[in-house]
């Protein structure tokens, strides 16, 4: 009979770092949190339970401020991570709605506390948005470290852990995972977690493989188990037979030296061999990514999404919190370009202070730029906090889901209401500084000859541009497969973008997922894109990619490509004639 114990198989998550590793599982325990019982609190001890509570929160905040105080300044760029767990902890969702259940139902403070967490974790798991999906995250890591001081349990001490080992948890907090000592931690495995999450993040900047989201693997991995993380592909693999680790060995050295290879160019320009230069340029949420985006050789910020400041807080941030944030980014970039984009929450990025924003199609609602307009006291504080950081650094500011001419005259208006007041009030500013448009509605590349008499640039974010043109939600697998970026309207509606910018003497940049193709940058070339924006981690790779293009002759390959009517047809012409020089081996779609 076969040991079933030993039997190789293969557990399929979320990549949430790129990387290999093999090695012995560390089953890191946080059982028992979850096991709450609930009891009815006499009224007369109700003042005395609500006190428990507080003191429960109390020590949760003592406890990751002094995780945060003792975070190694290699990896302080997190600490704004932490930070934002801080806020959860007051904040009135979590705190001020568990005591109030304590109160009116008089229940204990454990069942309180999870009562409010079952409500308020489906509020975000229900985004369409992956990145504020993973907001549910951040809510359970704090309501854990709230009811292990409720129900006294341990916290989990991932920098105690003395063994080369890889770690298999439930989930890990950010804060655990800054404690994660590299010497010893070859990677991590969970079963929750996405790759927009906080944890993955860090596990990206630590450089360390890391699989999310698998469901079961407490339950299928035990103790000293010999595991396979691959945290390109999203897959696990337990008790691996002699053989898969053979293959394994090799794929990993082929990994390491292909990773190598594009780091260490990465500082290179990105130049075709033919001498077309082009920029590329890192998109980040969160001000503890640039510095992942300096060290894979990004030439800027294309692309500052800014909605994060708004994001785990119990109001809208003041404009010295949003100037302070955007001034530490862009002191640490120094010359190189900050491309701040104006607020864009609403549609799929809610925030829940803002009560008014039910709409039946979100997507479609008041979101980003025509909330601003809508909301100018907003508008106004973000803007000059934008313009007094500007005062420091080269910044542009980028105004999302334009459909029309008419809200790019507003947002100039508002623009410069905010330099009027700021100069009135002698405060430093800085108004010169370019405008541009995100080419993400049709109507936007539809009327690019247009908006280009009053952008200073055009960037094109190709999600929302082929998510609006192809009637494709993405977040939907039925109509996934027709998410083509190579379909011939799309092409032609960058095409006349990247024609009527250059007609009038503007540049086209591009900060969409389609940018961290490196097959598509030979179009991208082609078509006259400027820059290239995406996540830091794509890069070097993309640069690689530029580097091996001749663009010699390109003019011809893009007339005949214009002409083909099918994305399957444009692809066999681009894999013919590209596919031989294009890097794209030993590389999965998330280290693409």
């Amino acid at each position: 009979m076969e040991d079933q114990e030993s039997q190789e198989i293969i557990l399929n998550g979320i990549g949430g770092s790129p990387g290999i590793c093999i090695g012995k599982a560390y089953l890191v325990d946080k059982e028992g949190v979850d096991v709450v019982k609930k009891y009815i609190v006499r009224e007369s001890f109700l003042s005395a339970e609500v006190g428990r509570f507080k003191t429960a929160v109390k020590k949760a905040r003592e406890s990751l401020r002094q995780i945060i105080d003792n975070t190694p300044e290699e990896l302080r760029q997190h600490a704004q991570i932490l930070e934002t767990h801080m806020l959860l902890f007051k904040d009135k969702m979590l705190y001020d709605r568990t005591i109030e259940v304590i109160e009116k139902e008089r229940v204990n403070a454990e069942w309180a506390l999870k009562k409010v967490v079952s409500l308020v974790k489906p509020m975000f798991e229900n985004m369409t948005n992956d990145y504020l999906k993973q907001r549910a995250e951040d809510i359970t890591h704090v309501a854990d470290r709230i009811m292990e001081n409720l129900v006294g349990g341990d916290h989990v001490n991932i920098a105690r852990i003395d063994k080369r080992v890889i770690l298999v948890a439930r989930d890990l907090s950010p804060a655990e995972t800054s404690q994660i000592q590299l010497e010893r931690i070859k990677g991590f495995v969970t079963n929750r977690g996405g790759r927009a999450s906080h944890t993955s993040i860090i596990a990206r900047t630590l450089e360390i493989p890391a699989v999310l989201g698998v469901g079961n693997a407490t339950l299928k991995i035990n103790n000293d188990d010999i595991i396979i993380v691959d945290g390109g592909a999203g897959t696990v693999v337990v008790n691996p037979t002699e053989q898969t680790l053979l293959a394994t060995e090799e794929r990993r050295g082929q990994y390491e030296i292909h990773k190598a290879l594009m780091v260490r160019n990465s500082y290179l320009p990105a130049e075709t061999k033919n001498g077309q230069r082009i920029s590329v340029m890192g998109n980040i949420e969160l001000p503890e990514e640039v510095v992942s985006l300096l060290d894979h050789g990004g030439d800027g910020i294309g692309l500052y999404r800014t909605e994060f400041q708004y994001l785990s807080r119990p109001d809208f941030p003041s404009e010295n919190s949003l100037f302070e944030n955007y001034k530490d980014v862009i002191d640490v970039m120094g010359h190189r370009p900050v491309t701040i984009r104006t607020l864009d929450i609403n549609g799929d990025k809610a925030v829940n202070y803002i009560r008014d924003n039910q709409e039946p199609n979100p997507a479609l609602g008041l979101r980003a730029i025509r909330y601003c307009l809508r909301k100018p006291d907003i508008f106004q504080t973000q803007l000059r906090a934008i313009l007094r950081a500007a005062a420091y650094g080269n910044v542009r500011i980028l105004l999302p889901l334009i459909s029309g001419i008419e809200e790019v005259e507003q947002a100039f208006e508002q623009i410069d209401e905010a330099a009027e007041t700021l100069e009135k009030q002698g405060v430093v500013y800085k108004r010169d500084i370019p405008v541009g448009v995100m080419i993400e509605v049709p109507s936007a590349a539809v009327t690019a000859d247009i908006l280009a008499e009053k952008a200073d640039f055009f960037s094109i974010g190709t999600n929302d541009l082929i998510q609006y043109t192809l009637a494709i939600d993405r977040g939907n697998r039925h109509v996934a497969h027709l998410h083509q970026p190579l379909h011939p309207a799309i092409l032609r509606l960058i095409k006349g973008t990247c024609d009527a910018a250059k007609a009038n003497g503007i540049p086209t940049y591009m900060c969409g997922e389609m940018a961290a193709e490196p097959i598509f940058a030979p179009i991208l070339l082609g078509l006259g894109v400027n820059e290239l924006s995406m996540n830091p981690q794509t890069i070097p790779v993309v640069k690689n990619a530029i580097r091996s293009i001749d663009t010699t002759g390109i003019d011809g390959f893009m007339e005949e490509m214009m002409r083909l009517t099918t994305p399957n047809a444009i692809q066999d012409l681009l894999a013919h004639q590209f596919g031989s020089v294009v890097p794209r081996i030993g590389l999965s779609e998330q280290e693409r």
